[in-house]
């Protein structure tokens, strides 16, 4: 049973890193429980899922994912100014100062304060990990078909 590699279908349990390339770590389960995940269930992007294909228990990986397989590109259109009267006035608006929108669907939508000047106040909408290129570091501890129970 040990044998059967990540695929579609399959549960796995593994440890991981997402670290910049610097080193510095962003995420990682390696210092507490193994994560536990069904491939396809969103929980990991489709991409980072993509290194996972094939590996088995006991396989380790280390990845450099350029931006466009891990969270994009920046995209200056997602820099969005505001006034500062469309905030609410006891609310504090620095650089590096998170506020969540709701988008045209409802969905919250994060954005960071990126500039404050005069009236404007410009915040970016782009993933705090865009533009990087990142190092993630796979464990895999096991595979078995999802939806087994123990």
């Amino acid at each position: 049973m040990k044998e059967l590699p990540v695929d579609k279908g399959t549960r796995v349990t593994l440890h991981f890193a997402l670290k910049f390339e610097s080193g510095e770590v962003i995420d990682t389960t390696f210092d507490k429980d193994a994560a536990i995940l069904e491939i396809g269930d969103e929980s990991l992007p489709e991409n980072f899922e993509a290194y996972l294909m094939g590996m088995k228990a006991g396989d380790k990986a280390s990845h450099q994912v350029p931006p466009e397989k891990a969270f994009g590109q920046r995209n200056p259109n997602n820099l969005q100014t505001f006034k500062r009267h469309e905030f609410s006035a006891d609310m504090v608006l620095e650089p590096g100062v998170m506020i969540s929108f709701a988008d045209a669907r409802q969905q919250e939508l994060p954005g960071v304060v990126s500039r404050v000047e005069g009236d404007e106040v410009e915040v970016d909408f782009n993933h705090p990990l865009s533009g990087r290129t990142l190092t993630f570091d796979i464990e895999v501890i096991d595979v078995e078909p999802a939806g087994q129970t123990h």
